[in-house]
């Protein structure tokens, strides 16, 4: 991962400058909402477009996040749709796990059509992670130990059975020939949580995502078994092995985005993708995104909904094969 937040923040305020910048209707009070506690994948995404935003000057005042945990985005989508539908200045993270968890009709009554999908701004990708000192030098070792006691391992997940970092866990169990069932696990309300539980020693293997735990890795307080990735990743990761190079057949892609309350007004809602389009084709965003360990992906404004909706589609076969509860 090439480039520093700094760096990649003058790139933005000049690249951004040169390009007209919309109006803007409700911009004095702009709010990201990350649907769980701080340091994990929401919150990180949060950061990311804030000081995005921030270094651009496309707001009139710097973009508040609000932590709004409970049920792995549950809450914070019934409170945007049922308490606050209109609200232009408040943008919402979600991520793949977020349709995972609407495929499986976790967000109660509500589905993916109750919300207006703003923008997919990054990706991300899961991630194996151990302690330092952990007696798992590769994924093979770990695959070794749950197929000796399937149960002697604790796998710490953000989320509860059915979500993503359960999933990631799940699929290895599978291709090691073993049932889910037979895993050990605890939920977090978040992977940030799932991190310190596993630095504390209360679990030993966190199924997370690259972004959440990328400076936890510089700092020299987790080690990564592999990367859920197709092929390697770049930069100060080039070095990690997928999980497919050590003969487990798993990946898993991640999505980060917003989006907003369903009868938030055009204006408001035009303005929002507007400028994200801006944001994201800057030379100094890709700097930005990957000092923040994300990797390119956008779909914003009308064409993100096909996608969010074929994906929920795709995880809810995928959830009926794991035989969690369907939609």
């Amino acid at each position: 991962m090439r480039g520093s937040p700094f760096a990649a923040g003058v790139l933005i305020s000049l690249a951004l400058a040169l390009w007209p910048q919309p109006a803007s209707p409700r911009t004095d009070k702009p709010e990201c909402i990350a649907p769980a506690k701080p340091g994990g994948g929401f919150d990180l995404t949060c950061q990311l477009v804030r000081t995005a935003l921030l270094n651009g000057k496309l707001t009139r005042s710097p973009m508040q996040v609000t932590h709004m945990p409970g049920g792995v985005g549950a809450v914070a989508y019934s409170a945007i749709v049922s308490q606050r539908p209109g609200d232009g200045n408040a943008i919402i993270a979600f991520s793949s796990g977020s349709l995972l968890n609407l495929a499986q009709g976790k967000f109660g009554q509500y589905t993916e059509a109750d919300v207006r999908w703003l923008a997919a701004i990054a990706a991300d990708c899961g991630a194996i992670a151990v302690r330092p000192d952990s007696p798992f030098r590769s994924l093979k070792d770990l695959v070794m130990a749950i197929t000796r006691d399937p149960a002697g391992v604790v796998f710490g997940v953000g989320g509860t059975i059915g979500g993503q970092d359960w999933m990631k866990a799940a699929l290895v169990f599978r291709a090691a020939g073993l049932s889910p069932k037979r895993m050990r696990y605890v939920s977090f309300e978040g992977g940030g949580e799932a991190f310190i539980a596993m630095q504390g020693g209360h679990v030993q293997v966190v199924t997370g995502d690259i972004g959440e735990g990328l400076a936890l890795l510089e700092a020299g307080k987790i080690r990564l078994l592999a990367t859920l990735s197709e092929q390697r990743l770049p930069g100060k990761l080039a070095g990690v092995p997928t999980a497919k190079e050590q003969g487990v057949p798993v990946s898993w892609p991640i999505v980060r985005g917003f989006y907003m309350g369903p009868k938030v007004a055009e204006s408001d809602y035009g303005w929002w993708a507007d400028t994200f389009r801006g944001m994201v084709a800057t030379p100094g965003y890709a700097g930005l995104r990957e000092a923040h360990g994300l990797l390119p992906f956008s779909l914003i404004g009308a064409e993100l909904r096909p996608f969010v909706t074929k994906t929920v589609q795709d995880y809810a076969t995928v959830a009926a094969e794991f035989g969690l509860v369907k939609r």
